[in-house]
């Protein structure tokens, strides 16, 4: 009887599964017909405050699968699941950060941070104010009357981070969010995320091409097979301590083996995709 109650105690401790995609495969139909594969049924689950990278080669269907947890794209077999409920259409319920700036030129960065507050009815007054707070948060106080063009890629990048997070979805979803910026701005970026992150730990699926990106953000991250018809082939918890800063992280060494053991999984993968020439993005 007490080791019943001790699992069942231990069972409600456990945070809910925020994300669950079950054996999901992905297809699309070709001209002139025929069929491509682009996942083949997977299995991924993402807990409540969990923060899980995607890896693997050019081509191999991560952002598919982010894809199909935002409700863009329809499974072609298995279920997406958002805490428990099966998700039919644009999951409400996450916000999603894409690599490239969909930021609106003709707004201010106040402005676009403000705009999806107003479109779901909140008073101007008030999504202007959520908004200011929210750009002094990412460290863009003073930049709130600029427009796009006027910022660096890494403020804009802000700015679109301060935009996502307005409207307080409970699963962030990203896919390669700070491809396009420079090494050092990558960093600076890698902390202010996961100094917002850290404050509520929303469950948080990240894309990304860097290992080492992956490994100093995440919780785990999930290794993906070389396409067609990918994979998940890897799985690996990050027992690095929170909270992280970037730059020293990376000089602990539990972060090199953990590096060389992720890298033996996925160099094979993308030996693979090299050689079949793969060249589309997932």
């Amino acid at each position: 009887m007490p080791e019943t109650v001790i699992r069942l105690a231990d069972r409600a401790a456990m945070p809910r599964v925020a994300v669950h995609l079950g054996e999901v495969s992905i297809a699309y139909t070709l001209k002139g017909g025929g069929r491509y594969e682009a996942v083949a049924p997977s299995n991924l689950w993402v807990s409540e405050g969990e923060f899980v990278s995607l890896v693997g080669p050019t081509g191999c269907g991560k952002s598919t699968l982010l894809n199909a947890a935002a409700g863009l794209i329809k499974p072609s077999s298995g279920s997406v699941e958002i805490f428990g409920q099966p998700l039919s259409g644009i999951n409400a319920q996450s916000g999603y950060l894409f690599q490239q700036d969909a930021l609106m030129p003709w707004k201010t960065a106040l402005d676009n941070v403000a705009i999806g507050l107003e479109v779901a009815g909140t008073r101007r007054r008030d999504a202007l104010e959520t908004g200011r707070a929210l750009l002094k948060q990412v460290g863009l106080k003073s930049f709130a009357d600029r427009y796009p063009h006027q910022l660096s890629g890494g403020q804009r990048k802000r700015v679109a981070l301060a935009q996502m997070l307005a409207r307080k979805p409970k699963i962030l979803l990203m896919d390669e969010p700070f491809g396009p910026l420079d090494a050092q701005t990558r960093i600076i970026m890698g902390d202010l995320l996961l100094s917002l992150w850290q404050q509520d730990r929303k469950a948080l699926m990240f894309v990304t091409h860097d290992l080492e990106e992956a490994i100093a953000l995440s919780d785990r991250v999930v290794v993906m097979s070389s396409g067609p018809s990918s994979q998940l082939i890897g799985d690996f918890r990050i027992d690095l301590p929170r909270p992280r800063n970037i730059a020293d992280i990376r000089t602990e060494p539990r972060f090199h083996a953990l590096h060389r053991e992720i890298w033996n999984t996925l160099k094979l993968e993308v030996q693979k995709a090299y050689d079949l020439g793969e060249g589309k993005d997932a």
